[in-house]
């Protein structure tokens, strides 16, 4: 799964029937087992008129290979529109909440001055071509240099949901960051008070100040170089910039973080990665993980990390 800057999504239909896959079969069995009152014609006649969907795409073949996560939707009509999502993957998405893999560079929401697209923005295009009535509403955000797996959901409720009990419901967030050099222990925890300046700069400090907020951060180095190295950060707290302040603190800056610290960027991106997200469902209550790619411009350094772990999880 490359992460490409910009793909084309087609949206579901606006009258249509989503089932989720729970067990590895094809595509034709899956359908006649989840609209047993239609006949195999029928069924037939759907996928000819390309009014089956896997993961939003439109299929024909009727022995398609389906795997556990997909989402299968049966249009009722030929009322489909194109929504071009730059810099965006969707990865998952019910009636409840949307997950995706977010490229670099692309904003989570827009800022007081910002005009450019945003995750927040071409989600709610993509929503809206399904019905004018749909909305989206922000959980949490990314940098806009910072890459990877986040949420919205599709409803007040929801969003309420997640934000009042992030850290029950939460149950990992894993970011993968290349730093300069090699730390010198190769796991520890980092804890300390951030406090925001009004020139938007976050300030840590080893004792509360006024203003500041508790923040810890623990990490793993994976592999290094002699310049550099692959760590795997884990957040106690999520407060702003805080795994970017935090490796600063320990003297090794992530790559392309001048903000923070840093004197080189070899890979003319900032090297920082949300590369796992899990989280007990609001509503459902099901257990959901999902886990992204290493970037490939992470890869001009490290060809060969995480080898064993390429496969995206859900």
């Amino acid at each position: 799964m490359k992460n490409k800057k910009t793909s084309n999504y087609q949206t579901k239909p606006v009258k249509s029937l989503a089932f989720k896959v729970t067990a590895e079969t094809e595509l034709m069995k899956f359908l006649i087992e989840m609209l047993p009152h239609k006949s195999r014609t029928h069924i037939k006649s759907l996928l000819t008129h390309k009014q089956v969907f896997i993961d939003g795409k439109p299929v024909s073949q009727f022995n398609k290979s389906l795997t556990i996560g997909q989402e299968v939707t049966i249009g009722k009509g030929n009322n489909r529109t194109e929504v071009d999502l730059p810099g965006i993957k969707i990865m998952y998405e019910d009636k409840d909440l949307i997950v995706i893999n977010k490229a670099e560079g692309l904003l989570s929401i827009a800022t007081e001055n910002g005009t450019d697209d945003t995750a927040y923005s071409l989600l709610s295009k993509y929503l809206k071509a399904q019905h004018y009535s749909n909305r989206i509403f922000v959980v949490h955000r990314l940098d806009r240099d910072t890459s990877g797996v986040m949420m919205y959901a599709k409803s007040q409720q929801v969003q309420e949901l997640l934000q009042e009990a992030w850290n029950t419901n939460v149950t990992e967030r894993t970011y993968l960051a290349i730093v300069h050099g090699v730390p010198e222990k190769e796991k520890d925890t980092i804890s300390s008070y951030l406090r925001e300046s009004k020139a938007y700069k976050v300030h840590s400090s080893k004792v509360s100040v006024p203003g500041g907020e508790k923040a810890v951060t623990h990490y793993e180095t994976l592999m290094s170089t002699a310049d550099y190295s692959l760590v795997k950060v884990n957040l106690e707290t999520g407060k702003k910039n805080q795994i970017r302040v935090h490796l600063q603190d320990i003297g090794h800056p992530i790559i392309g973080d001048k903000k923070y610290g840093s004197t080189l960027n070899p890979i003319k991106r900032l090297g920082l990665h949300a590369w796992v997200l899990a989280f007990t469902h609001p509503i459902t209550k099901k257990e959901l993980r999902f886990q992204t790619e290493l970037p490939g411009k992470f890869r001009k350094i490290f060809p060969n990390a995480l080898k064993d772990q390429d496969q995206p999880k859900e």
